[in-house]
């Protein structure tokens, strides 16, 4: 089943392009990428830097408008394409119905005004509820995202705050409103493992009250493979493997997901080998490599049916609901898998 046509889909992003002319040339940043996603279900968007995963979910929010991004393709929320909205009607929708947890907390809140203001804010924007009750609201908050002494911690300004506490307040802006769609941005890199389990938990406590879909774009395998319900991975502003958890962690189909997990440490076994990277670097974006962009790392091209360094490989289905992109044979990625790979993972 093809992940722009899955059915009952509270967000269906069919076809995205965003390309960002400069004066290198023109920057392919996202490709004609399509995923689909349901309420109650959550979305692990993996690759490495530059593979155009923030730039997916910059586009969701409608946060290119204003700049020289060229955007084509359709993304829909609840049946309303986002694209033929007016910058007014997103602003409604954003923290409200859809909200990010950035990357980068510091750049994302606004130095001159304490948490409290921005986050009071925040829920009197989209509600007619009280300043003292919306204060109210936002000490909570603080509290459920690990924040200790949520009163006093209200009235303090984000350059109070530690990377790991501006990170929890960026989280606690996302969630005030209990939107119904999520999209968190490397939501756990600067917080230890501890605090991790607790956002992790929080939310997925949000996603079962209310039902939320979530969009989790990390670089941590583990936090999607505890997290997640299908995983998109992507390369070179493509996306190039799209299937459940399970299958995407026990079966994986193309050559540039084995390499992310032969890659990860496994803390569950004892491991005699040493990791084996993804050998060379991710492609520039400006001049991505023809046919199959990953065809210069890839260890196992030789094993192709069509050239892979002319011929773009289509994104197919490879066994039942998943999808990849590559020009070896699906029976030849099965056997290949499971004599070279799964012995290293």
């Amino acid at each position: 089943m093809s992940p722009a046509t899955a059915s009952k889909a509270f967000l269906e992003v069919d076809n995205l392009s965003v390309h960002f002319p400069t004066d290198d040339g023109l920057v392919r940043a996202v490709d004609g990428v399509s995923f689909t996603l349901q309420k109650g279900r959550t979305l692990g968007i993996v690759g490495e830097s530059g593979s155009g995963k923030s730039v997916t979910s910059l586009a969701i929010m409608g946060l290119h408008r204003g700049t020289r991004a060229k955007l084509t393709g359709h993304i829909r929320l609840d049946g309303q394409d986002l694209t033929e909205l007016t910058d007014e009607e997103l602003r409604q929708l954003r923290g409200n119905k859809m909200a990010m947890i950035f990357q980068d907390p510091l750049s994302a809140m606004h130095p001159y005004y304490t948490i409290g203001q921005q986050l009071v804010e925040a829920i009197q924007v989209h509600s007619s509820e009280s300043k003292k009750a919306a204060r109210t609201s936002v000490v909570e908050m603080l509290g459920r995202v690990g924040i200790p002494n949520p009163n006093k911690r209200v009235d303090q300004y984000p350059h109070e705050f530690s990377g790991g506490m501006r990170q929890r307040a960026m989280i606690a802006m996302a969630l005030i409103n209990n939107p119904e769609l999520l999209i968190a941005d490397e939501p756990t890199t600067a917080l230890d493992v501890t605090v991790q389990a607790q956002i992790l938990d929080l939310m997925r406590g949000l996603q079962r009250e209310f039902g939320s879909a979530i969009i989790m774009i990390t670089h941590d395998l583990g936090v999607v493979a505890e997290i997640a319900d299908q995983v998109l991975v992507m390369y070179g502003g493509k996306c190039v493997e799209y299937g459940t958890v399970d299958d995407s962690f026990h079966w994986p189909d193309h050559p540039y997901t084995w390499g992310l997990l032969t890659s990860m440490p496994r803390l569950d076994r004892v491991k005699q080998e040493r990791l084996v990277p993804v050998v060379g670097n991710p492609p520039s974006l400006i001049n991505v490599p023809p046919g199959c962009a990953f065809h210069p790392r890839c260890a196992f091209r030789a094993l192709a049916s069509q050239p892979c360094d002319s011929v773009v490989p289509e994104l197919a289905e490879s066994y039942f609901g998943h999808l990849s992109r590559c020009h070896i044979p699906v029976a030849q990625r099965a056997e290949t898998f499971a004599s070279d790979i799964a012995p290293k993972l």
